[in-house]
């Protein structure tokens, strides 16, 4: 089989969103999961998989993320997020691309939902999902069942892991696995991006700071 140099995680890595109506105010939902509320903010770093030490370098690739307003999309109200990423003057790949971007969430009954009305995480609903039909295969998520502890370099969380794999054409599972960890109140607390051909991923994104209301 030929290497397939595709990323589970390119389909919306990107933890970001925004908008520049600063001054609306909205009350998140009662258990805010995914800590909808504007002024939070979260720092990401980027690592890189180091095959001589077999362990993740840090590559000075940062993603700070903020929540700095809500607006109004077709009659329903979202969350607009800023992603500012500094450091990938070198390009790396699976990491965001130097400079702001801005992304609309809203959370409904467990999911986190996008302004175009895909599904970005659930939080509930354990059966597997497909994302992407990619022509050489099929990419899949599912939300695993029970939680674990994960540690960043911003403390240590009671996570819910969505992996994300692929299927080839002929319904043959591909090697790689990656991890989307949420903690409740919290948000996003770690990722990971992978080729599809490769069992060890190569970039793990980790939760450095974050201020949480």
């Amino acid at each position: 089989m030929k290497r397939i140099i595709f990323s589970l995680c390119i389909i919306a890595f990107a933890f970001s969103c925004s908008t520049d109506s600063t001054t609306q105010t909205q009350q998140p939902p009662e258990s805010n999961f995914y800590a909808l509320t504007v002024g939070n903010s979260w720092v990401y770093k980027n690592y890189r998989y180091n095959p001589d030490t077999e362990e993740y370098d840090d590559t000075g690739v940062v993603d700070s993320i903020s929540i700095v307003g809500t607006e109004d999309l077709f009659g329903v109200t979202y969350f607009k997020f800023r992603r500012l990423t500094t450091g990938n003057e070198e390009g790396i790949t699976f990491c965001n691309a130097n400079g702001e971007h801005f992304e609309y969430l809203r959370e409904y009954q467990g999911a986190l939902i996008r302004d175009d009305g895909t599904v970005k995480y659930v939080n509930n609903d354990f059966s597997e999902r497909e994302l992407v039909n990619a022509g050489w295969g099929i990419i899949y998520e599912a939300l695993q069942e029970g939680t674990q502890n994960v540690t960043v370099e911003s403390g240590v969380f009671e996570c819910l892991d969505a992996q994300r794999y692929a299927r080839d054409s002929d319904n043959n599972t591909l090697p790689a696995i990656d991890h989307h960890m949420y903690s409740d109140g919290i948000g996003l607390v770690y990722d990971t991006s992978s080729f599809v051909s490769s069992s060890t991923h190569s970039i793990e994104r980790r939760l450095d700071s974050y201020n949480v209301q």
